[in-house]
């Protein structure tokens, strides 16, 4: 069980408040869907912080118990796809910053991995056939480089292959990567009224509908860890209470010659200082 959780804050850490849109900004943690329900859905886990980004097999955990699974990409399309939303989420705010994403393409032996057969070992985690490839020049390495991920780094210099930016290097699996996780269309079928999108037009293929941010159920995270916590402060705060409340009506209760020494008006005469 801890597990599950430590993968779910995975996405949890990642997730911001707002919307996102291809003509506005991505934001991380947000699942996305692209042309109704029809259309597969996305969301980027994306951490400035290093510390928080995570190996591939932890990538792909949280993916699953998300309903997802970690990106496969079946079209030159899907990839420009992709891309423009990377670029959304990083293009304002704090700027852009360095850090690669895991897909879920990866080589799962070492086989052949020396061999000139090698990019042929690597598969889809979600099982798609998809022959798609999108390798930067000299890649795949193989060896022990079994897992794969699309660069991101806009501020390296250009290799050559050109800048190291979306194309997909074959990595080490412990390495520490943001991801991009990938949901089957018809999972979130919310789409607003009156928006009636037909993706047979080019206009609306790439119309982005917000069906989740992950604000919501990523609260859920954060606040139901805290519920003994919240109830032993409320029932220390009544025990504080009531101990002050009895206390102080036991310092109230005086006797009645007293409180009405102190609350009379005319001073009493004392028989022996009469004259």
């Amino acid at each position: 069980m801890g597990l599950g959780l430590g993968l779910a804050a995975v996405l949890a850490a990642a997730a911001l408040c707002g919307s996102g849109a291809l003509g506005g900004r991505v934001l991380s943690g947000q699942k996305v869907c692209y042309g109704g329900f029809k259309r597969s859905c996305y969301k980027i886990a994306y951490f400035q912080d290093l510390s928080r980004r995570v190996g591939f097999q932890e990538a792909r955990q949280a993916c699953e118990m998300d309903g997802g699974a970690l990106l496969s990409l079946e079209s030159e399309a899907e990839q420009q796809l992709i891309e423009n939303m990377l670029q959304n989420l990083t293009k304002s705010g704090s700027g852009i910053s360095d850090g690669d994403f895991w897909i879920g393409l990866w080589r799962s032996g070492d086989g052949l991995a020396t061999s000139s057969a090698c990019p042929d070992l690597y598969h889809w985690a979600d099982g798609s056939i998809s022959p798609f490839r999108n390798w930067y020049t000299d890649e795949p390495s193989c060896g022990s480089e079994a897992c794969v991920v699309m660069y991101h780094q806009p501020t390296a210099n250009p290799g050559l292959g050109g800048p190291y930016l979306y194309q997909w290097n074959d990595d080490r699996c412990n390495m520490k990567h943001n991801f991009i996780c990938k949901y089957g269309p018809g999972i979130f079928p919310t789409v607003p009224a009156g928006n009636p999108y037909d993706t047979n037009k080019p206009e609306d293929q790439y119309h982005v509908i917000a069906t989740e941010t992950g604000i919501i159920p990523n609260l859920i995270y954060v606040v139901i860890p805290t519920i003994p916590l919240l109830l032993l402060i409320l029932v220390a705060f009544g025990t504080c209470c009531f101990q002050m409340l009895h206390k102080s009506k036991g310092r109230t209760k005086t006797s009645p010659n007293q409180s009405t020494l102190w609350i009379s008006k005319t001073p009493r005469k004392d028989s022996s200082m009469e004259v």
